[in-house]
């Protein structure tokens, strides 16, 4: 018999504060609501506010978390500008990660404090309190485990929008073995890092790829066995090229790499990315940082290429055991300093808007946090 545990709120504390999204910052609303797309954005600080709004109530199977620690990251900026794939109704709470403690429960799964990571359904994570299924909140491990590191609350607070992505990419839609050898573009941001990071510790060699020299040091900082600059230019792409499959023949894979794990795509997909994989190889399409541009069939087919989309969102909700055993190993990695989810930039929820800005801008890397309460415990960043 599944037991309830609540807390009740007092008549003032039905009210909290969340971020609110008013209107797409990319589009105008023309007679009859159509969208028009702007020749020139406007700021992501005129349609986004922190606001007041109703507390969620308790549903069934669900928990109500307070929210300590929300991600923000480039496709939370997309969709604010009505970019992105999927265009929530306004007004919307933005975010799809969060880490906190349980405020309430309906299942026997948790309790009343315990700290968890959540992933929403793509929106609603930064909210002071959320309500998210149980099938979607992890318990974070503690550190009086045996063999285990703390884990501070900050740095479970982009698991969602990266380390699934990544995971995701590398075994569900790659399939790579300790043997392969993965090429990652955009390498110094959230999706990035985390594929080097995860590659690694499934003990795979990684190449990774950066728009810019000073983005280098990130990669190497985590282990990247090589790591090039492909610029944003013919001429760099194509010294790019030459660099990786020099690189992987060095690495023992004179054919090329097994996997590439693309954010960017854009020119790069087809001047560098399609000839350093090997025949039979697959690129997994995860992003578009770089705009879309079309791909040609022809090249694919002369190349032997296999070209993948990779959305965990879909697989996770279809397969939602498998989904879980994914993310217990993530969570595992996690504990055992396998992986280390950096905190690259915390901002207070009044200043929200500035972690937003930071992908407006093109000036997002690795991991990039909202705090809504501090956690007492001393960050390992």
């Amino acid at each position: 018999m599944t037991t309830t545990t609540t807390t009740t709120p007092k008549k003032e504390e039905m009210l909290m504060s969340a971020v609110q999204c008013h209107d797409f910052a990319a589009f105008s609303k023309e007679e009859g609501g159509k969208l028009k797309l702007l020749k020139k954005f406007e700021p992501l600080r005129s349609v986004l506010s922190l606001d007041t709004v109703p507390r969620p109530s308790l549903e069934d199977d669900h928990v109500l978390i307070q929210t300590h620690y929300a991600g923000v990251q480039y496709p939370d900026a997309l969709q604010a500008q009505g970019l992105y794939q999927v265009r929530p109704p306004l007004p919307y709470t933005p975010g799809l990660d969060l880490s906190g403690i349980i405020l309430e429960s309906n299942t026997s799964k948790f309790k009343i404090g315990d700290r968890v990571m959540a992933t929403t359904i793509g929106t609603g994570a930064l909210a002071e309190i959320c309500s998210i299924p149980s099938n979607l909140v992890w318990k974070i491990p503690n550190a009086n485990d045996s063999n285990r590191q703390e884990v501070h609350l900050s740095e479970c607070a982009n698991l969602g929008r990266n380390y699934f992505a990544a995971y995701h990419s590398l075994k569900v839609a790659g399939n790579i073995s300790p043997q392969s050898l993965v090429l990652v573009d955009g390498a110094s941001g959230g999706v990035g890092m985390a594929t080097i990071e995860l590659a690694k510790a499934m003990g795979a060699k990684v190449i990774a790829g950066v728009s810019e020299t000073a983005k280098m040091k990130y990669p190497q900082s985590i282990g990247a066995d090589r790591v090039f600059c492909y610029g944003r230019d013919e001429s760099s792409f194509a010294q790019f090229k030459n660099n990786v499959r020099n690189a992987a023949a060095e690495l023992g894979h004179p054919a090329g790499v097994d996997l590439v794990v693309d954010v960017v795509q854009g020119r790069l997909f087809e001047a560098a990315l399609v000839s350093c994989v090997r025949p039979l190889g697959t690129i997994c399409l995860v992003g578009f940082t770089a705009g879309q541009t079309p791909i040609r069939p022809g090249l694919l087919l002369v190349k032997e290429v296999n070209v993948v989309g990779s959305i965990w969102g879909r697989w996770a909700k279809e397969n939602p055991e498998l989904h879980r055993g994914n993310v217990k190993r993530m969570l595992n990695f996690l504990v055992s300093g396998a992986i280390r989810p950096r905190v690259d930039r915390i901002f207070q929820v009044k200043d929200f808007v500035r972690a937003f800005e930071l992908f407006e801008k093109n000036e997002g890397r690795g991991n990039t946090v909202v705090c809504f309460r501090e956690e007492l415990r001393r960050a390992k960043l």
